[in-house]
């Protein structure tokens, strides 16, 4: 097995992943008319619905594979002879955190501007394996000439690109440039985190002048958001914000007791003599204690707050943490590890400043000593409250990766199904490809459980330390099922997964094609036995699978395969749909396929009227 060790994520990474997945509740921006955008050249519009055919390039075919319904909701930009026009918003913005989805047809070119100033490229960069800053989420380079205005741009950090005709999400963290009294610039523009498809693409990027097609080579401490209309069709929906204010958090006169241990909670050792005590001038941290392990402290501080309003505090820590303010409780006995996500909790605070209490405590010594806590507000940015050195996380600094980038790979593990623990699934086999197409296959079920594109598994939870036997996909994944694929439908409207019991499925073994190196499974279902097998096809960039049932096995007249399911499966060209617009799945014609609706929800189901069922996936 080849692994490959890189560097832990920074602590900007963690934090500014964890504001994005737990950050505080964003501004919608209504698609519901265009008053809140500037006057255009009618090229934008709103609409109800948007349909890209993925195999018409807007290059030779123009607009012919777009098409919409009247509606709310999303915003639609189609561009013809005498209507190119870019679209600003009226609002013009500082810091903010942003997030939206878009999509793009085949070949097109447009640009989220960030104050009108700094572009991030949005591209059809399907299948790109080497993008640069001019594919999707790159950061567009200036034309400048002269020396000190010539800006080269920034090249993603993987290329997340979907397949043309298909939604995708991207979230920004960004910085405004600071200007001094005078009007002097005195610090860039950042991006402190930018996510395509779940995927960072940049993150802790200084933008030190505007991009190319800014609306102005000046920089300003705001400016509006601007949409590039004039190279190709792109929709938006679901856009959301939250304007940032500068005012910050912080905490001073930091005095503390120090209590020798061990202890587990605050009750065990508040009523005893500190062993030690006096106070913190630099700042909030364990490192007051005279041990790594085995101690307790009461650490306590004025927490100042610039404004009136409700106030999230989270932490990250090794050991046990509890948190009050002005005696009420905020955090109570919270054991936590460095790779748990940070619950927040909410609390109501008036400007100026408020007595804070922390009781942090050290039973384990099996990791290192941590304490970091964070404030932010619906307004205020994530801030630390800690010193940097009170949060250096853990000794083991090194993720533990498997390559598949040069030959195929295959991997046993379990998998947390839809990356909640509560699904975990403990038969999981990974299959990785050097065409950065991979999947999981669950040898419990006889289904695909998941596909990603880009590295292939981060086992890391799996090897690190004592591990708890997952693994990861190292990208972002599309969770297809965790239930069987083969029913028996005995009536037009039957519940799928009622009938066949899921110890129905019964795994035989799995042998290795010498071509492409995949696993191809065999098993029994019922009585019958098939063959599946699951390879990458690097040229189509799509997944490919063949479900073959074995000579001599006779399958019931009703029973059927679902391909897929959704809240909507669009029909598109012949054996070809679209599932909730996040994937494509491409059936042989030859198979016999239909649609149902039940409780709202959509089937792709497929008759066994052939001995085989083949399909692509493609995303």
């Amino acid at each position: 097995m080849e692994i490959k060790i890189g560097r832990w994520p920074t602590l900007v990474f963690l934090i500014f992943t964890a504001l994005h997945l737990f950050g505080q509740k964003m501004t919608s921006f209504p698609l519901e008319d265009m008053l809140r955008f500037k006057p255009q050249d009618g090229n934008w519009s709103i609409v109800g619905s948007v349909f890209m055919d993925p195999k018409v390039d807007v290059h030779t075919e123009g607009n012919k594979g777009i098409t919409f319904t009247e509606g709310t909701g999303i915003l639609l930009n189609m561009t013809e002879e005498g209507k190119k026009s870019n679209l600003f918003t009226r609002m013009e913005h500082g810091d903010i955190e942003i997030e939206f989805e878009f999509m793009m047809p085949k070949g097109s070119n447009s640009g989220f501007y960030l104050q009108g100033r700094y572009e991030i490229q949005l591209m059809d960069s399907w299948g790109v394996k080497q993008p640069k800053f001019s594919d999707l989420g790159g950061v567009y380079r200036n034309w400048e000439n002269e020396v000190g205005k010539i800006y080269m741009g920034k090249s993603p950090l993987v290329n997340a690109a979907k397949a043309p005709g298909l939604w995708q999400k991207m979230y920004i963290s960004f910085s405004a440039p600071v200007f001094d009294e005078a009007g002097k610039k005195i610090k860039n523009a950042k991006l402190n985190l930018v996510t395509i498809n779940g995927a960072i693409v940049h993150e802790n990027v200084e933008l030190p002048l505007p991009t190319g097609g800014a609306v102005a080579f000046d920089e300003v401490a705001k400016g509006p958001i601007f949409l590039q209309g004039d190279h190709g069709a792109v929709a938006f929906k679901n856009i959301k914000y939250r304007l940032i204010s500068p005012a910050k958090a912080s905490i001073d006169q930091i005095t503390y007791d120090y209590f020798k241990g061990p202890y587990t909670y605050e009750s065990d050792f508040i009523t005893k003599k500190p062993t030690k005590s006096g106070s913190s001038p630099e700042g909030l941290t364990w490192e007051v204690s005279e041990v790594k392990d085995f101690f307790a402290l009461h650490l306590t501080g004025q927490l100042e707050v610039p404004e009136d309003g409700n106030y999230y505090l989270s932490s990250i820590h090794n050991g046990n943490l509890a948190i009050y303010i002005d005696g009420d409780t905020v955090m109570k006995n919270k054991t936590a590890w460095e790779w748990d996500n940070l619950p927040k909790n909410e609390v109501f605070l008036t400007a100026g400043k408020h007595t804070t209490e922390f009781f942090y405590s050290r039973k384990d010594n099996w990791r290192p000593p941590a304490l970091g806590v964070f404030i932010e507000s619906d307004k205020m940015a994530l801030t630390p409250l800690h010193l940097p050195s009170s949060l250096i996380l853990g000794t083991n600094i090194y993720p533990l990766k498997v390559d598949a980038s040069q030959r195929p790979k295959i991997l046993r593990a379990f998998l947390d199904f839809d990356g909640d623990g509560r699904k975990r699934r403990t038969h999981t086999i990974g299959v990785g490809d050097p065409s950065g197409i991979h999947y999981i296959f669950d040898n419990d079920l006889g289904v695909i459980s998941c596909i990603w594109k880009g590295n292939f598994i981060d086992a890391t939870p799996m090897w690190d330390s004592r591990g708890d036997g997952s693994f990861r996909p190292d990208g972002t994944p599309i969770y297809l099922d965790n239930t069987l694929q083969v029913e028996t439908l005995e009536s037009e409207n039957m519940i799928y997964n009622t009938s066949v019991p899921q110890d129905a499925y019964k795994p035989m073994s799995y042998t290795i094609n010498s071509f492409t190196g995949s696993p191809v499974f065999n098993y029994k279902i019922g009585a019958n036995e098939f063959k599946d097998e699951i390879y990458a096809d690097g040229l189509s960039n799509a997944l490919i699978r063949e479900i073959s049932l074995k000579e001599g096995n006779t399958l019931p007249e009703n029973m059927v395969f679902r391909a897929a399911h959704g809240k909507k499966i669009t029909p598109m060209s012949e054996g070809m749909f679209s599932v909730d617009g996040a994937y494509y799945i491409k059936l042989e014609t030859s198979n016999h396929y239909y649609i149902r609706t039940i409780d709202g929800k959509d089937e792709l189901l497929v008759k066994f009227a052939q001995p085989s069922i083949r399909y692509q996936l493609i995303w």
